[in-house]
């Protein structure tokens, strides 16, 4: 399966908690804060919540 790249790259501050709680759960903790995954659905759908806040790459 493909791996991504997921950096932070805006804020959490004012987000919902639910919002807070999935960046948490990626494991991006603080801004411009580096991970990579493996592109499954369940990432990927978490990924498209929080999309406004991160940048995604292919690895």
């Amino acid at each position: 399966m493909a791996k991504i790249k997921i950096t932070q790259i805006k804020s959490r501050i004012g987000s919902p908690k639910r919002q807070k709680l999935t960046l948490d759960a990626l494991g991006l903790r603080k801004m411009h804060c580096t991970v990579e995954k493996e592109a499954t659905p369940q990432i990927l759908g978490m990924v498209t919540k929080v999309r406004h806040l991160v940048k995604v790459e292919e690895v």
